[in-house]
């Protein structure tokens, strides 16, 4: 992808009520707001919300990233330990490689403001040229984990064939290996 196209990214809510209408989802538009902050690069925000099912989340999963052409998708639900709470397994579905080190980062950080963050089983996966982060659903949790794992995003895209991503560096510096 040319460094001055649009880069598309997908937002996947994952919360039965909120895919009822029952609930107002607070958690993608969390995360659209992060990328405003922090993406200097040109973006575009493909939204939906699903409900807890693997069949479910696994479609949209592939939609985002064989369809919508999304470089990275980005969930916010279904990441804890009760029996709806299926968004790592559809997520290791649909990959061709998983990225276990998001996950680890996400539950050291959380763990450093709330206990129950041993809880959580946020990972990560790569689907072809797409990157596929699972965050938890509240939007203070959203925040810390993204400052956690954005840095090393943009990197990971020049690694699978992504887009050139640029950071607002007044906001967040995005790590890039120093060129010989």
């Amino acid at each position: 992808m040319a460094s001055n196209a649009t880069a598309r990214i997908g937002v996947v809510t994952v919360s039965d009520r909120a895919s009822r209408g029952e609930y107002e989802d607070r958690g993608g538009p969390a995360i659209q707001e992060y990328l405003s902050e922090v993406l200097k690069s040109s973006w575009q925000p493909v939204a939906e919300i699903v409900s807890d099912d693997q069949s479910v989340v696994e479609s949209a999963l592939i939609r985002m990233c064989d369809y919508e052409k999304c470089c990275l998708v980005i969930t916010t639900g279904g990441t804890g330990p009760a029996n709806r709470d299926v968004t790592p397994e559809a997520t290791e579905s649909v990959a061709d490689t998983l990225m276990p080190g998001f996950g680890e980062l996400m539950r050291q950080v959380s763990l450093k403001v709330v206990p129950t963050a041993i809880l959580s089983r946020q990972t990560a996966a790569i689907r072809t040229t797409a990157l596929i982060v699972n965050l938890p659903g509240q939007p203070k949790a959203i925040h810390e984990c993204l400052d956690a794992v954005f840095p090393a995003i943009p990197y990971c895209f020049d690694l699978i064939g992504g887009p050139f991503l640029e950071t607002d560096e007044t906001r967040l510096v995005a790590f890039r290996p120093k060129q010989k």
